[in-house]
C-alpha cells in the first residue's frame, strides 16, 4: 500500500475536535492542501495554528527529526513554525485512524504561489532566507534524514527514467528524456564532489510565505512544511528552489540569477556547486514529471498532484535551451566570482605582446591609415541613426553612414563593442513578454566598407565552421577560425556578413595564417538588409552553438555574454581615440546629478530611467528599451515629430531674432492661433513658458481691473514663478509652501467623486459655483474686489477632473458681475486633446476673458502664449514696455506654426476623440475586477483613475498608486500620479497614441492591478 493510499482524510469538524481534546483550543478549521499528509489551518479567537496529520505509514523517526530541526532552527530565526505541545506535554500524539498528530503556530503571510508578480528582489530574499537556513542546518544532523527518499536529487536520474514510462504523452516524455540525458552527461561527474547536509528540500511556492508590501517590497517571513528533509546535496535546496520560481517566468535565468545572489550572501556557494546548479533545478523539474505521472496513476482526482505540470511543459524547455556554461557564467557573476577564468586568460593572452595588431589589414587589399578610419556611433542616441524604425533600414542607413565617412575621408567606418542599438528592429531580435525586452547589445565590431571588400583573418587559426546563414539576421553568411593560446586555451574569431562564395569554398580543419584571405563582405541582399560591414566577434565559448551564436544580446544579460564575448578590439588593436566613446552609464549619471543639479529637482520613478531618444509616443532609454509613453502630454504631436523639427531646423539656419524686429512668422502665427479661438479673443503675447504666461495673465487682469487679489481652485498649480506659487495651492500648502498669502483666495475644488457634491447631483456645477460666489463676494467685502480668477478648464494636479455641467458658466458669470477677469489655463488641455472640442472650455459654453496656452504649443519647444481680447491688451499698454528676448521668436513661431500644421492635418482632435473614447471604455471594463479603483474619468487623450483603499470611505490610495505607475514602468508603459494625495493615476499621452497602444496600456493595467493584495 502507497503513502498516497493511507493519507489522511479527516474533515473539518475531526479536525475541530482534536484542537479541543489534544491541546485545549476553542478553533475553527480550514483544509489546507497537501500530497500524502492533511494539514488544517486552525483560527482561535487570538492565534492561528497548523494542525499536521502526518500519514500513517510515516515513520514516526522522521515526524522527530522534523520537530528537532524547527527546535534547532527556532534558535537561529524566526522565518520557521514552532512546536505547540499536548496538554500533556506531548510534542507527537496518536491521531485517528493511525495518523501522528502535530501541531505547529502559523507564520503570517501569503504563500508565494498567490503572489502574482515576483519581483526581483523578492527572489533575492528568498535565496537569502533559504540560504540561511541552510547555514543554520550545517551543524544539524538527524540518522532518520539519511533515508532513501524520492524527493532526493540524489539519485533522481535512475528514479526519473524509472518512472517516464508512466508519463502518457509520448512527445512530452521525449522532451523529459532528452532532458534526462543531457544532465546525467553535464551533471553527473560533478557530483562526487558536492556538499552534503540536512537541507528543507521543497522550498515550493505553496511552502514559501510572504509578506507584502506593496512601498517597501514584498519580503520572506516564513518557510513551512519540512516533511521532505532529506540529508543531500546542499545546493539542492537552492536549486528545488530556483525549479519552482523559474515556473511560468519569461526570463528564467535572470529569475534564478536573483536568487542564487541572495543565497550565495547567506550561505556561499562553492564553484562546483555552481556548475551542478542549473543541472539540479531541470532534475527537480524532470522528477517532478515522474513521480507526478506515478502518482495521479494512484490518485487520478486528486487536482493537487498536477498542479505544477502545465507549467513544467512551458518552463522545462526553456530551461533546456540555456547551455549549463552560460548558467554557469550568470550564477558565477551573480555570487561576484571570477566569471569565467578562462576567459581571462584569453584576454590578457590578447592583450600581450604576442600577437601582432591587426587593425590596419583585416578589410581591403592596401593598408589602411589612422585618418582613413572613422568612429561611427550608432547608438541609441546616435544622430545616424532615426527614431523612426522607417529611416533606421536600407538604403538610408547606409547612406548615413556613407556620407559620414566621406565627410572627413574616411575609407572604413567602426562600430563600437557593447553599444546599444536600436538598428535590431526585426522581430528576431524581440524578447518575450509584455516587456519585450529585446536584444540590442552589439558584442562585436563592425568594421564598415563597400560590398565586396576583401576579409583577411586577424590571427592565424583553423576552420572551425562556417554557414549561409539565410536566415539569420545577426550575421548573414559566417566564417568562424578557432585559435589557441600558448597556455592552450581554444578561442574563436568569428566573421559575420561575409558573400555567399566566401563560406562556399571553405573547408573545416583548413588552417589559415594571420593576413590569409577569408572572402569578402557582402552586400545587403545576402546578410538580413544590412548596410555592408563586417561584423567581428571574439568568442571564448561557443556552447556549441556554433554559427547560430549570438552577436546581440539583451541588455539585462549583457554582464554575461561580455564574459563570453570579450572586446574585440583586444585584437584588432585600434587606437582608442579612434572609437566612438561610450557615454556614462546610469549611475554615472545620477552622481554627476546629484553633484551639480538641486536636490529638490525630483526624477520620476524608482529606478529612474536615463532617456536618449524619442519617436511620437514612444520613448527610449540609454539601452534601447522602447517605452510607450502615456505620461508627457508637453510633445503634443509626437516626439521629434519630423516637420515640426524640420520647420525648426530650417528656420534656425535662416534666423533667429526676437520681436523688436518685423518678421510674418509672428503674425502669420498670431493670426493662426486666433483663428482657432473663439471671438473677442485676438491679441497674442508670446513668451517661453506656461509659467511665464500665466505671469503675464495676472498682469493683464491687475493692469486691466486695477485691482490685486487673485481667485484660484483647491489643489491648483499655475508654475513656478514666485507669483505663481503664490497663487498654486498645491504648492503653498505642500511641503516647503508658506501658506496663502493675503491677496490669494481659495475657491472649492468641484471634485464629483470626492468632494461635498458628487457624481449623480445634477446640481454639483450651481453648488460648486455658488461657493466660488461666496468666495467673489468676500473678497469684495475685505477689499476693492476680485482682479482675476484663474483656473484649469481641467484641473491636472487636482486630480485630471472634468468639472460638473454648468460650473463653468456660472463661476464666470459671478466674476464677471463682480468686475474680475476670467483666465482659462489650457496648457494642458489645448490643442484638441479633450477629443470633443480644440479647447477644454468650448465644451462648458464659455469665451474666457484671458487664455493661456503653454508646452504643448511647442511640442516641446521651449513656447507659450497668451491670448486675450483688444480691451485688456490696450490696459497693459500703459507705457511699460513688453518683451520677451526668446518669446515670439522667428524659430518659436516657425515651431508653432508646424505644430498647428500637424494638429490640423492629421485631424488630431477627431483621433484624441475616437482613441480617447477607445481607452476610457477599456479602463471602465476593467474596474469592477479591482475594488482599488474608486473612479475612471476624462475625455480623449486627457485620463485619470483614482485609487482608494476603502470604496465606501474613498481613503485615497496613495501607496497603492505609487506601486501601480513603477511597475507599469517595469512593463514599458509610462504614467504618472497627480491629485493631491497622489492617488490619481493621470494618463496624458502624445496625440499619435493609437487604438493598439490603449489596448496595450489597458490590459497591461488590468495585470498589474490584479497582483497587489
Amino acid at each position: 500500500m502507497s503513502l498516497l493510499d493511507r493519507a489522511p482524510r479527516l474533515g473539518r469538524a475531526e479536525a475541530v475536535a482534536i484542537a479541543r481534546d489534544l491541546y485545549g483550543l476553542d478553533a475553527e478549521a480550514q483544509a489546507l492542501p497537501s500530497e500524502r499528509d492533511q494539514n488544517f489551518l486552525l483560527q482561535t479567537a487570538a492565534r492561528r495554528y497548523v494542525l499536521k496529520l502526518a500519514n500513517a505509514l510515516e515513520r514516526p523517526e522522521i515526524l522527530q527529526a522534523q520537530n528537532a530541526v524547527l527546535e534547532h532552527l527556532a534558535g537561529h530565526t524566526a522565518m520557521c513554525p514552532r512546536i505547540v505541545r499536548t496538554a500533556n506535554g506531548a510534542e507527537i500524539a496518536p491521531g485517528p485512524d493511525g495518523h501522528l498528530v502535530r501541531l505547529v503556530t502559523w507564520r503570517p503571510g501569503v504563500p508565494l504561489a498567490t503572489v502574482r508578480h515576483v519581483s526581483a528582489g523578492l527572489l533575492e530574499d528568498l535565496g537569502r532566507s533559504i540560504g540561511e537556513i541552510d547555514r543554520h542546518l550545517a551543524s544539524f544532523d538527524h540518522p532518520a534524514l539519511h533515508r532513501d527518499f524520492h524527493w532526493d536529487l540524489a539519485g533522481a536520474i535512475g528514479r526519473s527514467r524509472a518512472l517516464l514510462p508512466l508519463v502518457g504523452d509520448a512527445a512530452w516524455r521525449a522532451v523529459v528524456a532528452r532532458a534526462l540525458d543531457e544532465i546525467d552527461a553535464h551533471l553527473t561527474p560533478l557530483l562526487e564532489g558536492l556538499r552534503t547536509s540536512i537541507i528543507h528540500n521543497d522550498a515550493n511556492d505553496y511552502n514559501v510565505i510572504v509578506c507584502r508590501d506593496l512601498e517597501h517590497g514584498d519580503t520572506v517571513s516564513g518557510l513551512i512544511d519540512f516533511g521532505d528533509m532529506v540529508h543531500s546535496y546542499t545546493v539542492a535546496d537552492p536549486a528545488v528552489a530556483v525549479a519552482y520560481a523559474v515556473l511560468n517566468t519569461d526570463d528564467p535565468l535572470a529569475c534564478a540569477s536573483a536568487l542564487v545572489r541572495g543565497y550565495h550572501q547567506a550561505n556561499p556557494l562553492l564553484e562546483n556547486e555552481v556548475s551542478a546548479l542549473l543541472d539540479l533545478v531541470k532534475l527537480r523539474l524532470c522528477l517532478s514529471v515522474a513521480i507526478a505521472a506515478r502518482q495521479q496513476e494512484q490518485r487520478p482526482d486528486d487536482e493537487y498532484l498536477g498542479i505544477s505540470q502545465e507549467a513544467i511543459r512551458r518552463t522545462l524547455p526553456s530551461l533546456t535551451s540555456i547551455h549549463p556554461r552560460l548558467a554557469e557564467v550568470a550564477f558565477r557573476r551573480a555570487c561576484g566570482m571570477s566569471s569565467a577564468p578562462r576567459t581571462e586568460r584569453i584576454r590578457s593572452w590578447l592583450a600581450g605582446p604576442v600577437r601582432a595588431r591587426r587593425w590596419t589589414g583585416m578589410i581591403g587589399d592596401g593598408e589602411i591609415r589612422p585618418g582613413e578610419i572613422l568612429g561611427l556611433d550608432l547608438g541609441v542616441a546616435s544622430p545616424l541613426v532615426s527614431g523612426d524604425p522607417l529611416e533606421t533600414s536600407e538604403p538610408a542607413l547606409t547612406k548615413q553612414i556613407q556620407a559620414a565617412l566621406l565627410e572627413v575621408g574616411a575609407r572604413v567606418g567602426v562600430g563600437g563593442y557593447l553599444e546599444p542599438r536600436l538598428l535590431y528592429s526585426s522581430p528576431l531580435f524581440a524578447g518575450r513578454g509584455a516587456t519585450d525586452a529585446r536584444r540590442t547589445i552589439h558584442l562585436g565590431l563592425d568594421l564598415f566598407a563597400p560590398a565586396g571588400t576583401s576579409v583577411h583573418a586577424a590571427l592565424g587559426g583553423v576552420v572551425h565552421d562556417f554557414a549561409d546563414n539565410r536566415q539569420s539576421l545577426d550575421y548573414g553568411p559566417v566564417v568562424i577560425l578557432e585559435h589557441s593560446t600558448d597556455a592552450g586555451d581554444r578561442f574563436y574569431t568569428l566573421y559575420g556578413h561575409l558573400t555567399r562564395e566566401s563560406v562556399q569554398r571553405l573547408e573545416r580543419g583548413r588552417a589559415l595564417a594571420a593576413g590569409d584571405r577569408l572572402g569578402a563582405i557582402g552586400c545587403p541582399d545576402v546578410n538580413g538588409g544590412w548596410t555592408p560591414h563586417l561584423h567581428f566577434q571574439v568568442i571564448t565559448d561557443l556552447l556549441d552553438l556554433g554559427c547560430d551564436y549570438p552577436g546581440v544580446c539583451k541588455a539585462s544579460e549583457v554582464e554575461t555574454w561580455a564574459e563570453l564575448s570579450p572586446d574585440p578590439n583586444l585584437l584588432v588593436g585600434l587606437p582608442a581615440d579612434l572609437l566612438a566613446s561610450r557615454p556614462p552609464d546610469v549611475e554615472e549619471t545620477r552622481r554627476a546629478r546629484r553633484a551639480r543639479i538641486g536636490g529638490n529637482v525630483r526624477l520620476s520613478y524608482r529606478a529612474p530611467l536615463k532617456i536618449v531618444r524619442g519617436w511620437m509616443q514612444y520613448l527610449y532609454d540609454d539601452e534601447g528599451r522602447r517605452f510607450l509613453d502615456a505620461y508627457n502630454n508637453v510633445p503634443h504631436v509626437g516626439h521629434c515629430q519630423p516637420d515640426v523639427v524640420r520647420a525648426a531646423e530650417r528656420q534656425m539656419r535662416l534666423l533667429n531674432t526676437n520681436t523688436r524686429y518685423l518678421h510674418d512668422a509672428l503674425t502669420m502665427f498670431a493670426d493662426r492661433l486666433v483663428s482657432t479661438l473663439p471671438s473677442p479673443l485676438s491679441v497674442c503675447y508670446f513668451v517661453n513658458s506656461g509659467s511665464e504666461a500665466n505671469e503675464v495673465a495676472v498682469r493683464l487682469a491687475r493692469a486691466h481691473t486695477r485691482r490685486r487679489d487673485v481667485v484660484v481652485l483647491d489643489a491648483a498649480y499655475h508654475g513656478i514663478t514666485t507669483t505663481l506659487i503664490e497663487i498654486s495651492p498645491y504648492k503653498f500648502c505642500g511641503p516647503g509652501g508658506d501658506g496663502r498669502a493675503e491677496w490669494v483666495h481659495v475657491a472649492p475644488l468641484p471634485d464629483v467623486f470626492r468632494g461635498a457634491y458628487r457624481a449623480g447631483d445634477a446640481t454639483a456645477g450651481h453648488r460648486y459655483a455658488g461657493e466660488l460666489a461666496a468666495v467673489v463676494e468676500s473678497v469684495g467685502r475685505q477689499g476693492p474686489g476680485v482682479a482675476a480668477f484663474l483656473a484649469e478648464t481641467c484641473p491636472s494636479v487636482g486630480g485630471q477632473i472634468i468639472l460638473p455641467d454648468g460650473y463653468l458658466a456660472e463661476a464666470y458669470a459671478h466674476v464677471r458681475a463682480a468686475g474680475g477677469v476670467c483666465i482659462a489655463d489650457e496648457v494642458q488641455t489645448a490643442y484638441g486633446r479633450m477629443g470633443s472640442h480644440f479647447y477644454a472650455f468650448e465644451a462648458h459654453g464659455v469665451v474666457p476673458d484671458i487664455v493661456v496656452l503653454g508646452k504643448p504649443i511647442g511640442n516641446g519647444y521651449p513656447l507659450g502664449a497668451v491670448v486675450t481680447t483688444a480691451e485688456i491688451a490696450a490696459s497693459l499698454d500703459n507705457g511699460m514696455e513688453f518683451f520677451s528676448t526668446f518669446g515670439g521668436s522667428t524659430v518659436s513661431c516657425a515651431v508653432g506654426l508646424a505644430v498647428l500644421d500637424v494638429v490640423q492635418r492629421e485631424h488630431l482632435q477627431v483621433h484624441a476623440e475616437r482613441v480617447g473614447r477607445h481607452l476610457l471604455d477599456r479602463l471602465k471594463a476593467i474596474w469592477p475586477r479591482h475594488p482599488v479603483i474608486g473612479d475612471v474619468r476624462g475625455s480623449g487623450l486627457f485620463l485619470g483613475l483614482e485609487l482608494v483603499s476603502d470604496p465606501d470611505t474613498r481613503t485615497p490610495a496613495r501607496v497603492e498608486a505609487d506601486y501601480v505607475v513603477n511597475r507599469m514602468r517595469e512593463e514599458g508603459i509610462l504614467i504618472g500620479t497627480d491629485g493631491p494625495a497622489h492617488n490619481v493615476l493621470k494618463i496624458r499621452p502624445p496625440m499619435p497614441f493609437t487604438e493598439q497602444d490603449a489596448d496595450l496600456l489597458s490590459a497591461t493595467l488590468d495585470r498589474v492591478l490584479g497582483e497587489m493584495p
